[in-house]
């Protein structure tokens, strides 16, 4: 194997390979990058055996393809090379047996490098109908979802996100039991079956950090894996079995309190609020509506209390007193894009849902905390 690549081709192609590649691989061979040169291109994979990344780089984006061949680099070394090299040409020459040198102007690292025969097969499969979803709108509903995922292994199926597909109608729906995040959206085309799977959140939050443009992007649903097509990369993750919670019946569809408030205003006032409480595990702030009146307020015993004041809109005779986790209520309101929000209650035990007044296409839900 014999070629020069450009550095910045290279190096962006490795960085979001790489991605594939845990550091609690036991399979030594799994820490390596596999480098395979055809004379279509250069072919980078990268793999846990629940993630797996390939990219494709064209041969027509090589400077020079002198001999073909396919070698493991290690993973560890690699991108940190590429990444200091001084020159904007880098070189590649496979050596006797498993070495590889790897040059540029002044500079030459010689690696050793393991055996393309011991790398797993790897099956990157493709269905003839894909699900079609723009790279903007997908990055969209992982931003909007992925933050109620989940962190508890001790129910492995809350650290995914679920993806529901039913004809043309798309839902996306994350919860860790204490809050819910569920964002829908309408497919230009409709789904020949019907969908309902669960995807690691940790491998689709490094697929949204590989979608940088609003190209489209493919998902191939299988009964136990998931490949999305992106550009010049193939990123295909397990499946987490079994069924995801029956979300539908948690978000209330009738409401006693309709609350019509600022998103600004009222994000600003629980972040103030809550600069009292950040010490504290559960970071707790209280809300209290009378009318067109909106009270926050926060305390602490060692520090002192906050209290902030809010013009609404509610609907008539509106009067609750409720406590909630101000971390949670934040992080749900940056995902609200529109300048007016609902707040929609039923009582001081019963959740607490947050949508925007013009978009009914995202959901937040959270519960409240007892306080006595």
């Amino acid at each position: 194997m014999k070629f020069t690549i450009e550095k910045n081709i290279l190096l962006e192609n490795l960085s979001n390979v790489v991605k594939a590649i845990s550091t609690k691989n036991i399979i030594p061979i799994l820490n390596g990058v596999k480098f395979e040169l055809t004379d279509e291109g250069l072919y980078l994979t990268a793999s846990d055996s629940e993630l797996t990344i390939r990219s494709f780089i064209e041969s027509k984006s090589i400077a020079n393809i002198e001999k073909e061949g396919s070698i493991i680099i290690q993973s560890k070394y690699i991108l940190d090379i590429i990444r200091k090299l001084p020159a904007d040409l880098v070189n590649f020459e496979l050596m006797d047996g498993l070495k590889i040198k790897i040059s540029s102007d002044n500079s030459q690292y010689d690696l050793n490098c393991l055996d393309p025969k011991e790398y797993p097969s790897l099956k990157l499969e493709e269905k003839e109908n894909p699900i079609n979803i723009s790279g903007n709108t997908f990055k969209t509903i992982i931003s909007q979802t992925s933050f109620a995922i989940s962190t508890q292994e001790l129910r492995p199926l809350l650290t995914g996100l679920n993806f529901k597909i039913v004809g043309d109608i798309f839902e996306c729906i994350a919860t860790d039991s204490y809050r819910l995040a569920k964002k829908t959206i309408q497919l230009s085309v409709p789904s020949e079956d019907d969908i309902n799977i669960v995807i690691p959140g940790k491998n689709v939050i490094e697929l949204d950090k590989i979608i940088t443009e609003d190209e489209n992007v493919e998902m191939h649903v299988f009964s136990n894996k998931i490949l999305f097509k992106y550009k010049n990369y193939l990123f295909q993750s397990n499946l987490l079995s079994g069924s995801y919670p029956n979300t539908s019946n948690l978000i209330p569809t009738d409401f006693g309190i309709m609350v019509n408030v600022k998103l600004d205003n009222y994000y600003s006032a629980i972040d103030r609020a809550a600069l009292l409480t950040q010490s504290k595990d559960k970071n707790i702030v209280k809300m209290k509506i009378n009318s067109n009146e909106m009270i926050i307020n926060s305390y602490a015993s060692e520090i002192g209390k906050v209290e902030e004041k809010l013009s609404v809109e509610s609907s008539d005779n509106a009067n609750i007193d409720i406590s909630f986790s101000a971390k949670y209520m934040l992080d749900a309101l940056k995902t609200m894009k529109d300048e007016d929000i609902l707040i929609l209650l039923n009582g001081e035990v019963k959740p607490i849902v947050i949508k925007s007044v013009t978009d009914d296409s995202l959901i937040q839900l959270i519960l409240p905390i007892k306080t006595y």
